[in-house]
């Protein structure tokens, strides 16, 4: 099986220019509102350059990050509403969501200590409050579509969290334990 891995925003050429200009730490005056339309325009690119015709040709697609997070940063964290973000990223998913979303649960305290030895961007040095609301997001997202968006302690040793997504992809998809058993 194929495998595509790739990243949002950016993940093609037109998508990591967008990744630039939304991330970009000399934009700090951009509106919730540019921010929220810009990760949409992102991601119709890639939905269309990449992920559409990855999924066409056979290949399972693994993004890190897609429409959930949007709804989580732009949405709840931003304010600007769960439906109005739905609405923003609708033409760009064309109805296309994922199979699974494993939703990295580590509070904003532990985030931004272990953050706290690199350069941030522009969405990282939003606050603690700003990361407290994405927080609750994305628990609220987990706790509302539970049969797509499975829970993950990250606060776990890396081996331990690796293991708990392993298990859960090999329990929804068992061809892929069956290939890790005959290779």
């Amino acid at each position: 099986q194929v495998v595509a891995v790739t990243r949002e925003p950016g993940g093609c050429r037109i998508s990591e220019k967008i990744r630039e200009l939304v991330l970009g730490r000399e934009y700090a005056e951009m509106t919730p509102v540019a921010e929220a339309l810009l990760y949409a325009a992102a991601r119709a690119q890639h939905v269309a350059e990449v992920i559409r015709p990855a999924l066409e040709r056979g290949e399972v697609v693994i993004t890190d990050r897609y429409v959930d997070s949007s709804i989580a940063y732009q949405g709840i964290g931003r304010g600007l509403g769960v439906d109005e973000v739905r609405a923003m990223n609708d033409p760009a998913i064309g109805g296309l969501l994922p199979d699974v979303t494993f939703f990295m649960s580590v509070d904003a305290r532990e985030t931004a200590r272990r953050m706290s030895d690199r350069e941030q961007d522009r969405l990282e040095l939003a606050g603690l409050g700003f990361h407290d609301r994405v927080y609750e997001g994305f628990k609220r997202l987990a706790e509302a579509n539970p049969g797509r968006i499975v829970t993950i302690d990250a606060t776990r040793p890396k081996p331990e969290v690796h293991g708990a997504i392993m298990a859960v992809i090999e329990q929804r998809w068992p061809v892929i334990e069956k290939a890790k058993n005959e290779g």
